[in-house]
């Protein structure tokens, strides 16, 4: 009797302990990782990283040098050589480590075995990076990072460049216009690619930028930024008055640039330029980012007397997405389809949008118009979107490479309160004031919504 009653003692708090372990497993997930987890998955990689780097068939012949030691010194068995590893180095999500690959290996060789890494260090993913020639990052993340999205606080911030999602491998996805000018971003209804544009938005919003919004649903997407918009179309009619200003514009900063290009005998090389990053502070235009929300608006026509409107602006989208870079113009093409159905110079236009975010689709056909011409492996991984994850996409570009992302939450009172806030660094740019949409005076009280935004993310 006195054993029965203490083993219910002591198996009382050990099952208290393991209940509080699986409760924070599935609730506090970062959490868990950093109390239980980080000191076990290390634990384990330290004990088996030379045998399961030999599983993984990740090892070497030793040198004749070592066999020769090895021989001299010992009786035992000269086993392969794993690579050279670094300190392991814990982060608030997983782990990292560097190795020196040894001669003969390449990064696909640990790529292609990263699965089998991941499930003999118990971590949720492992992810390769190539740092130089030889040296190799494991980034182990010790726990799904997309299920409740936290973005970490050093994310990278500068001119034209917004921290707007976080990736599977827990690092952050920046949008940079000047690396990536134009991009096409599709997803369904309730996807999460409203709660995309509105990150970039509220990003952009306090930097020294334009922001030019074409919203063909009546506004109701980027109408609550007013404030801080520099020009606003809410149908296919002001499109086609807006959009050849724009390129009016986008030719008189080319102008610019070319009376900059009158050089002078004994000018620094440094001043001469072929775009308006190479100008000076007090000649260099504001950079312009021109959103068009659900693109596929500017297409369709009901009537024949329509469609030489929809030509001239698809022409003149075309050119803006061309020539606009040089420009300082980028455009953020939205939508749900796009592809050739929907008229001439769609295909076109999409060959020049360099970035592609692909949300939940309602079909396959979608997914490859995002992604079939730059990752045609990543158009699987976007048509394996759940509907329970909205937020959650495919981020590629023309360089072949992808990743999942998913868009934290912002609700669009906070949004909206940032452009509030922004609304005096609205640059003057007379050839948009015509376009400058009505801000209405907020109320000194509001009452309470009636309606709660629906959370696009946990």
């Amino acid at each position: 009797m006195s054993d029965l009653t203490t083993l219910l003692e002591v198996g009382g708090p050990v099952a208290a302990l393991g209940g509080g372990a699986a409760y924070a497993r599935a609730k506090h997930p970062a959490a868990y990782w950093s109390t239980v987890g980080l000191p076990v998955s290390t634990v384990r990689l330290l004990s088996s990283y030379g045998s399961v780097m030999e599983a993984c068939g990740l090892t070497v012949a030793p040198s004749r040098l070592r066999v020769l030691a090895v021989k001299a010194m010992t009786q035992r068995e000269v086993r392969p050589v794993p690579p050279r590893r670094g300190i392991i180095r814990p982060t608030t999500t997983g782990l990292r480590i560097r190795l020196r690959l040894a001669p003969g290996q390449e990064p696909a060789d640990f790529a292609a075995s990263a699965e089998r890494l991941r499930h003999a260090w118990g971590v949720h993913a492992v992810y390769v990076t190539t740092v130089k020639p030889g040296v190799v990052d494991l980034r182990l993340v010790g726990y799904d990072v997309l299920r409740r999205v936290r973005m970490p606080r050093k994310a990278a911030h500068g001119p034209l460049k917004v921290p707007v999602a976080l990736r599977e491998d827990a690092t952050p996805f920046v949008r940079d216009y000047r690396t990536i000018p134009h991009q096409l971003t599709l997803g369904a209804t309730l996807s999460g690619k409203s709660m995309y544009l509105r990150h970039l938005v509220a990003g952009l919003a306090p930097q020294s930028v334009a922001l030019v919004g074409i919203d063909c649903k009546r506004g109701v997407e980027l109408a609550p930024f007013a404030p801080r918009l520099s020009a606003l179309a809410t149908d296919p009619e002001q499109a086609a008055e807006l959009l050849p200003v724009l390129v009016n514009e986008m030719e008189d900063r080319y102008d610019l640039i070319k009376a900059r290009q009158s050089i002078a005998p004994g000018t620094p090389n440094e001043e001469i330029t072929s775009d308006i990053w190479g100008l000076p502070d007090h000649e260099r235009p504001v950079p312009v980012v021109l959103f068009v929300d659900e693109v596929a608006e500017l297409f369709l026509v009901a009537t024949k007397k329509d469609e030489e409107r929809r030509d001239e602006m698809v022409t003149q989208l075309i050119r803006l997405a061309q020539l606009g870079r040089a420009a300082g113009i980028y455009l953020e093409v939205c939508g749900q389809r796009f592809g050739a159905e929907l008229g001439k110079g769609a295909t076109m236009l999409r060959a020049q949008l360099t970035g592609r975010v692909c949300h939940r689709v309602n079909d396959e056909a979608s997914a490859k118009m995002a992604l079939g011409d730059i990752a045609p492996e990543a158009v699987q991984a976007a048509c394996s979107i759940a509907p329970e994850r909205p937020g959650l996409a495919v981020a590629g570009d023309t360089s072949g490479g992808w990743s999942r992302i998913r868009t934290p939450y912002l609700s669009l009172g906070d949004a909206a309160e940032t452009c509030r806030e922004s609304a005096h660094l609205v640059p003057d740019l007379p050839a948009l004031k015509p376009f400058r949409p009505d801000v209405p005076v907020r109320p000194v009280e509001t009452a309470a919504p009636v309606f709660l935004p629906r959370p696009v993310t946990d």
